[in-house]
């Protein structure tokens, strides 16, 4: 037998083979096809896939809660950043308004003050000037008003030339003038009008004397002050801030600003232990050239301090509030290989339904499609259901 005629017959054994083989396969399938067991055991563990089955004490177990879907609101909100401030309406930066040196201090940073609580005292020799100024021109004005007096009776009754009373006239203007301006000094730097009807009968020693008192009701957050130093006019000894409110200074960008104006809601977050309530009360008309933001401003209640200046913050800002025909709690979403699910209870158990989001508020979250009002579903625990079928599918 020539080399030809071997290789033409091992070619036709190896067909032989193969059409056999896959002749043989065929049969298998068909035989397996046609058994009604082997059928329904397949349908059965792809029902498995599709459905987890829980009794009634594993879903209590588990915290498996379902209701109906239906309609409902949607809030939806805009989230800021943000940080606390103090309050600049009710803030007070205290300087003594006459040079002087420091000869009490009665406050330390940190304590509450009422308003008109005693700060501190210095001795100011330019305050003593001007007391002094003060009771002079009082003197000069009462000895005007004699001397007006005095001459206005002369001239009535022809015995004093009229340039006599004219001059007197004149000195006495002259002397209420010189009085009001000395006494408009005092009161610039905090003298009352009773004080200065007073001041005459006050010992002189009491002159040097300049007590800086609290303007307002609040808590000393700042103090620069010590006994025996010498300060300017302008010196700030303490700051005194009011800290039941503060502000809450939001940076709203440029794609968020036609949604925010005075007077929307707010909840304020500082982590994940503060949450407050405020309203919008000054939106800014400027951007900033460098964060390219505008500022919006919340005044917040703060009685019990919680809220301190320099935190950072974020606040949902409530935009708009529609009513949607169908909407799940936020926690009845899960994704499954790359789709969105809802878990539906059905007769055999619970099965994931894709469906077709759209807006959110952050609680909830409305379907397009996908899913019809009145089914029931998985409203809490539905990542437990998922865990579950994953588990049952990988055992299989």
């Amino acid at each position: 037998m020539t080399r030809r005629h071997l290789v033409l017959t091992g070619s036709v054994l190896i067909g032989s083979l193969i059409l056999g083989i896959l002749y043989w396969t065929q049969d298998r399938q068909s035989s397996t096809l046609a058994n009604p067991a082997v059928e329904g055991s397949v349908a059965y563990r792809k029902e498995q896939k599709e459905a987890v089955h829980l009794d009634e004490k594993t879903l209590k177990e588990f915290g498996i809660e379902t209701a109906a879907a239906g309609p409902g609101n949607l809030t939806v909100v805009v989230a800021l950043p943000g940080e606390v401030a103090l309050n600049a309406d009710r803030l007070a930066h205290i300087v003594p308004l006459v040079p002087g040196v420091v000869r009490q201090v009665y406050k330390n940073l940190g304590d509450q003050v009422r308003a008109g609580d005693l700060l501190a005292v210095i001795d100011s020799r330019d305050l003593a000037d001007l007391k002094a100024a003060y009771l002079a021109a009082h003197e000069r004005r009462d000895l005007a008003e004699a001397t007006f007096t005095r001459e206005e009776g002369l001239w009535q009754k022809k015995i004093s030339a009229e340039q006599d009373y004219l001059n007197a006239k004149r000195d006495l203007a002259e002397a209420r003038i010189a009085l009001r301006a000395s006494e408009q000094k005092l009161h610039g730097i905090g003298f009352s009008e009773p004080y200065l009807a007073e001041l005459p009968k006050l010992p002189h020693e009491s002159f040097t004397g300049y007590e800086m008192a609290a303007p307002l009701d609040g808590t000393i957050i700042e103090k620069h002050i010590v006994l025996g130093e010498v300060l300017r006019d302008d010196a700030e000894c303490f700051i005194i801030a009011d800290l039941n409110s503060v502000w809450v200074d939001l940076n709203v960008h440029q794609k968020d600003l036609p949604r925010i104006h005075v007077g929307q809601k707010v909840v304020i977050f500082a982590g994940s232990l503060l949450e407050a309530q405020g309203t919008i009360a000054f939106v800014s008309s400027q951007v900033s050239e460098q964060t390219r933001t505008t500022l919006a401003r919340v005044v917040m209640p703060n009685p019990d301090g919680l809220w301190r200046a320099g935190l950072y913050v974020t606040a949902k800002v409530l935009v708009e509030e529609v009513d949607v025909p169908l909407r799940v709690p936020n926690e009845a979403l899960t994704r499954m290989d790359g789709t969105t699910v809802v878990f539906v209870r059905a007769n055999d158990g619970f099965r994931p339904q894709p469906v077709a989001t759209g807006r959110s508020d952050g609680t909830h979250t409305e379907v397009i499609s996908g899913l019809t009002a009145g089914q029931s579903i998985v409203t809490r625990g539905a990542f437990t259901l998922k865990s579950e079928l994953l588990k049952s599918t990988a055992e299989e």
